[in-house]
C-alpha cells in the first residue's frame, strides 16, 4: 500500500494524496478549474512553486490569479520575463534586482557601452516579452551553495553583490534568507535569474501586462553608487483587470492635487523656501481656513479646549520624550543657541500639550481634559520622498490630546472614533475601514501588560464603530499601539486619515499625576489624535477626492456672475452685493470678453454656480444658472429663490452635483 499525505485547506477541511504529490496535484484534485487557475501554493504560510511536494500535516493554501498574492506571484513572474526581454535585446546588459510593488513591479539595469532606453524601446521589449511568453518558457527551480552562485552570475556583478551579501546573513531582495545557499530561476538556455520564488509553472500564464515608465535609481539607492535604468510595469490576472488599472492611474493623474493646484491657483512650492514648503494663494487660503474654522467650530462643541505652543524647543523636551532617541533621523538638525544649548524645531505637538497638563495640579474632576491645537510642524523628508501636499516637510497638524482616567479611557475612545468619523463624512468621504497598528518589538517602551491592555482596549473600540477591521502587525508607536481610519476615494484609492494612539507612556516619562477621589495621585491615560493628519495632506486628498471640484462650502468662489453686455453690469454688482452680505463668495467677470469665453474659463475653475445675466434678467429680478456638472442651464431663476436654496447647499455642505440628482 503506498504512502500518503493529509493537508489541511483554508476551510478546515482535509485532504489526502499519494505521498510525493504537488500543490498542482492537490489543485487538480479539488477541481478542472482551480487547476486551470492555481499559480503557487501556500505551504504553512509559505509561499513555494506548485511543484513542491507537499509535508503530511501541511496547512495549504492554492494561490490565484485574484488573489494579492497570487497577483504578486504573476507580477513577479512578468519582472523575470522583463528581465529576460532586455537581455535578449541587449546581450551582455546587467540586471540589478527586480521585486513586486503596489500595483506592479520594477527591474533595474545597466546597458552596455552607456545605452539608454527610450519610450519606443519600451514598445519594443514589450513585444519582446510577449514572444518569450507564447514560448511557453517553465519556470525551473535550482539550489547552489554560495560559491556555485558565484561561478553561475561570474558574468553580472550587481547579483555577485547580492550573493555575497546573502552568505554574511543579509536579507536580500531576490535570496532566501538561508545564507549557505541561492535560489535560481531558469526560463531557458538564454536565461536564469537570482530569486527566492515561487513564480507561476511557464511563462504561458502571463500576458496580461503593460510597461509604464523609466526611471533613474542609484544601486542600493546610494548615490555614490551607479545610477541604473528602472524600468516599472504592470500586470493582472485578465485583460479587463489591466485595463482598469490603467483607466485608474488616467483618472489619478486627471486628479492629481499638484497639478490641479496650479490650474486652480491654489499652492505653490517656491524654489526659494525649499523642498516640501508650501505656500497658499488666496484661493487655498480659502479652502484651508473654511476646513480649519468647521474643524474648531465642531472642537468647540465637542468640549475640546484651544492651546498654543512654539515652533521651537530645547532638546531636553524631545530627551525626556524619547523623540531623539527614536526620531532624529527625521527631525531638522538643532541649533545651538544661548552659549551653546541646543533647539530643536518641533517634529510633533504632545510634548509640549503635555507640559500643559503638567503646568498645575489636576483633580480627577477635570478630566478627561481635551487639548486642541493646529500646531505647525517640521519633519527632513528625503528629498525624493516628498511628494506634493501629501508628504512636506513643513505641515499644520489639527493634534488632540486627551488626558483620562483608565476608567474613562474606553468610552473617551469610543466618542472620540465617532467623532472622527463624523467629521470626515462632513468633508465627503464615507467609505472606511480600521487598522490597528500592534506593539513594534524592536522599537517599544513600557511593560508587556500595558501593552495588552492597551490592544485589548483599542480592538473593543473599533470593532464599536461596526467597520471592517484589519491588523497591522507591529505597526505602533513606540509609545502605544494605535488606530488607523483608512479611507477609500473616489477612485477606490486607499488613504489613512486620522489616527488614534493609546498612551501609557509619556504620562509615565514626565511624570503626569492627577488628584483622584481617594486624595491620593494617579497617573493619567493619555491619548493622542489627529484628525486631518496634516492640514496639507488632507486638503490634498480633498482635491483629488472631488477631482478639484469642491463642495460649495469648501469652494474658494462659490459663484460667479456673468453680465451678457456692459450694461447689465450695475444689476450683476448689485445681486453680488446682496450675496456677499450673505456670506456667499462671489465675483463678477465684466463683459470685457466674449460671453462664451469666459463661460469656459469659469467651467475650468471649477466654479459650482455661473450666474448668466442678460435684458430679460434685468427686467424680472432673475439669471441664468450653469450648474456644474450639468450642460442644461436653467432659466428665469429668480435672484432671492437661488440665495435661498444656496444658502442651504452650504449649510448642509452639499455641492452642485448632488443637489441636481
Amino acid at each position: 500500500m503506498s504512502s500518503e499525505v493529509m493537508v489541511r485547506l483554508p476551510d478546515a477541511t482535509t485532504k489526502v494524496l499519494p505521498e510525493g504529490s504537488t500543490g498542482a496535484d492537490l489543485a487538480a484534485s479539488i477541481g478542472k478549474r482551480l487547476s486551470k487557475d492555481a499559480l503557487a501554493v501556500k505551504v504553512d504560510g509559505v509561499e513555494v512553486d506548485l511543484s513542491i511536494p507537499l509535508r503530511d500535516g501541511a496547512s495549504i493554501e492554492i494561490l490565484t490569479p485574484s488573489t494579492p498574492a497570487g497577483r504578486e506571484v504573476l507580477r513577479h513572474s512578468t519582472a523575470h520575463v522583463l528581465a529576460q526581454a532586455v537581455l535578449r535585446r541587449w546581450p551582455g546588459a546587467h540586471f540589478a534586482i527586480g521585486p513586486v510593488i503596489e500595483d506592479g513591479f520594477y527591474y533595474d539595469f545597466d546597458l552596455p557601452d552607456g545605452a539608454r532606453f527610450s519610450d519606443d524601446d519600451l514598445v519594443a521589449i514589450e513585444a519582446t516579452m510577449r514572444e518569450i511568453i507564447k514560448e511557453n518558457q517553465p519556470f525551473e527551480r535550482a539550489e547552489l551553495d554560495i560559491e556555485g552562485g558565484r561561478k553561475a552570475f561570474a558574468d553580472q556583478p550587481y547579483k555577485v553583490e547580492i550573493i555575497d551579501a546573502v552568505a554574511t546573513g543579509a536579507d536580500e531582495v531576490d535570496a532566501p534568507a538561508d545564507s549557505s545557499i541561492v535560489s535560481t530561476y531558469r526560463n531557458s538556455d538564454e536565461f536564469t535569474d537570482l530569486c527566492r520564488g515561487p513564480h507561476v509553472p511557464s511563462t504561458s500564464r502571463l500576458g496580461h501586462f503593460k510597461l509604464m515608465r523609466v526611471a533613474g535609481a542609484y544601486w542600493r539607492g546610494d548615490e555614490k553608487r551607479p545610477q541604473l535604468q528602472r524600468i516599472y510595469g504592470t500586470a493582472w490576472e485578465s485583460k479587463e483587470a489591466l485595463e482598469q488599472h490603467l483607466f485608474r492611474l488616467e483618472e489619478a493623474e486627471r486628479r492629481d492635487h499638484r497639478r490641479l493646484g496650479v490650474q486652480l491657483d491654489l499652492f505653490s512650492f517656491p524654489d526659494e523656501l525649499g523642498s516640501g514648503l508650501a505656500v497658499f494663494h488666496p484661493k487655498g487660503g480659502i479652502i484651508r481656513r473654511t476646513m480649519e474654522d468647521y474643524s474648531r467650530r465642531r472642537h468647540v462643541e465637542a468640549g475640546y479646549e484651544f492651546v498654543y505652543t512654539p515652533h521651537v524647543t530645547k532638546a531636553e523636551l524631545f530627551e525626556t520624550s524619547g523623540h531623539l532617541d527614536w526620531y532624529a533621523d527625521g527631525m531638522y538638525p538643532p541649533m545651538e543657541l544661548d552659549g551653546g544649548t541646543q533647539y530643536y524645531l518641533k517634529p510633533m505637538n504632545c510634548p509640549f500639550h503635555i507640559l500643559i497638563f503638567r503646568s498645575r495640579q489636576r483633580s480627577y474632576r477635570e478630566l478627561p481634559v481635551r487639548f486642541f491645537e493646529f500646531g505647525t510642524v517640521y519633519r527632513y523628508e528625503l528629498s525624493g520622498a516628498v511628494h506634493g501636499l501629501t508628504r512636506v516637510r513643513g505641515m499644520t497638524q489639527d493634534d488632540a490630546h486627551i488626558f483620562c482616567t483608565a476608567e474613562q479611557m474606553q468610552e473617551e475612545l469610543i466618542s472620540l472614533l465617532g467623532f472622527v468619523l463624523d467629521l470626515l463624512r462632513e468633508f465627503g468621504l464615507d467609505d472606511f475601514y480600521l487598522e490597528l497598528s500592534t506593539k513594534p518589538e524592536e522599537k517599544a517602551v513600557g511593560s508587556d501588560e500595558d501593552w495588552e491592555v492597551a490592544e485589548a482596549t483599542l480592538r473593543t473600540v473599533a470593532e464599536s464603530a461596526g467597520l471592517s477591521l484589519v491588523l497591522d502587525e507591529g505597526g505602533g508607536a513606540f509609545y502605544g499601539p494605535k488606530i488607523s481610519v483608512q479611507a477609500r476615494d473616489a477612485i477606490g484609492r486607499t488613504h489613512q486619515m486620522s489616527t488614534i494612539q493609546l498612551d501609557f507612556q509619556l504620562p509615565q516619562r514626565f511624570g503626569l499625576e492627577y488628584v483622584g477621589a481617594d486624595n491620593a495621585r494617579h497617573r493619567p491615560i493619555m491619548i493622542h489624535r489627529a484628525l486631518f493628519g496634516s492640514v496639507e495632506r488632507f486638503m490634498a486628498i480633498l482635491i483629488e477626492h472631488h477631482a478639484g471640484a469642491l463642495p460649495t462650502w469648501l469652494s474658494p468662489e462659490q459663484v460667479r456672475i456673468l453680465p451678457v453686455r456692459d450694461d447689465h453690469e450695475d444689476y450683476a454688482f448689485d445681486v453680488s452685493g446682496t450675496y456677499k452680505a450673505s456670506g456667499v463668495r462671489v465675483s463678477v467677470d465684466q463683459a470685457s470678453e466674449p460671453l462664451g469665453a469666459r463661460i469656459r474659463r469659469a467651467k475650468l475653475e471649477k466654479i459650482p454656480y455661473i450666474l448668466v445675466v442678460g435684458d430679460d434678467d434685468v427686467a424680472q429680478g432673475t439669471f441664468g444658472v450653469n450648474r456644474r456638472g450639468s450642460d442644461q442651464p436653467e432659466r428665469g431663476i429668480s435672484t432671492a429663490t437661488f440665495l435661498t436654496d444656496l444658502l442651504a447647499e452650504i449649510e448642509s455642505h452639499g455641492s452642485p452635483e448632488r443637489s441636481e440628482s
